[in-house]
């Protein structure tokens, strides 16, 4: 199945911008900053006698253990503390190391932080100044990771020289600069100044910081195209090393389900890049069943990850996630068994090795690498004949994220030309399986009474929900009014107005589905329209005065309002129906 094509879009913006300050004043301003800024001391560098997490990478790289991740996801400061303390005692006890904990840091702090208490909260927890980040690191001697809501947002700057004090040598997200937008934050601009600052910052330090990008929160997760995805490890590579100067890890694996495209993507990033990877995710979409059987795909997934660090020992850590991570945010005791299970696994992965078919994976590892540097030639140049200064890393970055995915793609990918757009030279496995998924719903349906108008967007950055909405609405025979990605309640039905919509529908995966819904009531309202609201995702969100910080379902609330909550397709097709049975 291709893509279904919008009847509107959000308006393409210039590639370039006069306010933007050139790339060599912005590494100077993060340069200049490293005189007062420099990597503090914590307990995860003083006990491993080490100068950085790169250089321990290297040293348990080189032993041939494989390294672990284990990922804390309350609200709570003082529950993350205590917990990572309880996980990293408790696996040391049963023989087993955590290496790195992923800390959830809330998406209101990456607003600069004089606007960050009027900022709408998420599920994660948010760090005021040093001190608290310094609470993070001494909770264990592990090293402490930041991904989201750090670089590549434009609170950047502050919450990397507050990390870079407390003792952390890893920072991320550079792949949500890309594609993550803040509600009511439009200034790509001051977006883009903060992250090269920030990065500048980090590249100007004695010791060797890895700047973080999780390829699949960015572009590589939006390509048609896996092997677009890997020239985008090109690129960013190109910016980040060559032209700031800084160290570039990269992360991927939430959407990689299948084991011989995990382990050639794998390969690719081998034959690419000599920086230590920072983590491989865990494969969370798989889980899609109960606890016990989500453990069938968490073998699956690690099985894959420990048997290709054997073969290219990038530094990585794996990244058991605990099986109930579908149903709910995981408990201490949880997380403690997947690192188990993990532990035991891999003492079991060396006797696979001969099992798999090794020149097959190398096989599309060419082709990942061949179609890559294509891709990342193709856009580097098209970029230049376009007026952008390549050697420039903020005009460079900046022209990317106005770019976009799909255009990029459409642009410069290596695939050849098909009747509806360019074909994938490897198709990605989340839109294979998207589609799959959408034409065996759709065997099973029949369309819509009459064409209908849906005007469609998210909350947040997550897009496959929408891309698989996408798919089923136009299996249905409606017409879809595009309002984009992370949109903001009002600008969605000012595009649902102007593209004539009959409906609204949502997708939303970050912990706002309660208020998104009530602001975008309230935005129907000032404009006198009524349209009905269809909302599906991960319908919960954390109450105001909740005692535990953790998100509850929303649903009632939802249909209490008016909305109709849709836990699936077959829900989404009922609620349209029922808005015009007859046409």
């Amino acid at each position: 199945m291709s893509e279904p094509r919008p009847e509107t879009a959000p308006e393409i913006a210039p590639l370039t911008d006069p306010r933007l300050r050139p790339g060599v004043e912005l590494i100077a301003a993060g340069r200049g900053l490293a005189r007062d800024w420099q990597l503090g001391p914590c307990p995860f560098l003083t006990t491993h006698a080490v100068g950085s997490e790169a250089e321990y990478k290297r040293q348990v790289t080189a032993s041939g253990r494989i390294m672990q991740h284990a990922h804390i996801g309350f609200r709570n400061v003082d529950r993350t503390i205590w917990a990572i303390g309880e996980v990293h005692r408790n696996c040391r006890a049963a023989g087993v190391t955590v290496d790195r904990f992923g800390i959830t840091l809330d998406w209101s702090m990456g607003y600069p932080r004089a606007l960050r208490a009027r900022a709408t909260r998420g599920t994660g927890i948010v760090l005021d100044g040093p001190e608290d980040f310094v609470r993070i690191t001494h909770a264990a001697p592990a090293a402490a990771h930041f991904g989201d809501f750090m670089l590549g947002l434009p609170g950047a700057v502050e919450n990397t020289c507050a990390a870079l004090a407390a003792g952390v040598s890893t920072f991320g997200n550079l792949g949500q600069y890309f594609t993550f937008r803040l509600p009511y934050w439009d200034d790509d601009v001051a977006t883009t100044e903060a992250t090269v600052t920030a990065i500048a910052l980090l590249a100007a330090q004695k010791a060797e910081i890895l700047v973080h990008s999780n390829l699949d929160d960015g572009f590589a997760g939006l390509f048609l195209d896996m092997s677009c995805a890997l020239g985008m490890v090109l690129i960013e590579k190109h910016i980040v090393e060559r032209l700031i100067g800084a160290r570039l890890a990269h992360c991927y694996g939430h959407h990689f389900s299948d084991p011989l495209s995990r382990s050639a993507f794998h390969a690719a990033l081998a034959r690419v890049s000599d920086t230590p990877g920072s983590m491989i995710f865990g494969n969370t979409v798989a889980y899609q069943s109960s606890p016990a059987g989500n453990y069938a795909s968490l073998a699956s997934y690690l099985l894959t990850d420990i048997v290709a660090l054997g073969r290219w020992p990038l530094g990585h850590a794996i990244n058991p996630v605990p099986v109930t991570e579908n149903q709910r945010i995981p408990d201490v005791e949880e997380i403690i068994d997947a690192q188990i299970f993990a532990h035991r696994l891999a003492e079991h992965a060396p006797f696979y090795d001969a099992v798999f078919d090794w020149p097959r994976v190398e096989a599309m590892a060419d082709r990942l690498v061949a179609g890559g540097q294509h891709f990342a030639a193709a856009a580097l140049a098209g970029l230049a004949d376009r007026g952008v200064p390549i050697d420039d890393p903020a005009a460079l970055l900046l022209a990317i994220r106005r770019m976009g995915p799909r255009r990029m793609e459409a642009l410069f990918g290596p695939g050849a030309e098909g009747p509806r757009g360019r074909l994938p030279l490897i198709h990605a496995e989340w839109a294979r399986e998207l589609n799959h998924k959408a034409e065996s719903w759709l065997a099973t349906q029949t369309a819509l009474p009459r064409p209908l108008r849906v005007c469609l967007g998210t909350t947040d950055v997550h897009e496959h929900g929408k891309y698989l909405v996408e798919q089923a609405l136009d299996g249905l025979g409606a017409a879809i009014v595009d309002a984009g990605v992370a949109v903001d309640a009002e600008v969605l039905i000012d595009r649902a107005i102007a593209g004539g919509a009959e409906a609204v529908a949502i997708s939303t995966y970050n912990g706002v589905a309660l208020s998104y819904a009530k602001a975008v009531l309230a935005a129907m309202a000032a404009r006198g329209v009524a349209l009905p609201l269809l909302i599906g995702g991960r319908l919960n969100e954390v109450p105001a005065d909740s005692n535990s910080g953790l998100p509850v379902d929303v649903t009632p609330d939802l249909r209490q309002l008016g909305c109709h909550p849709c836990a699936g397709l077959d829900d989404m097709r009922a609620a349209l129906v029922m808005l015009v049975p007859g046409g």
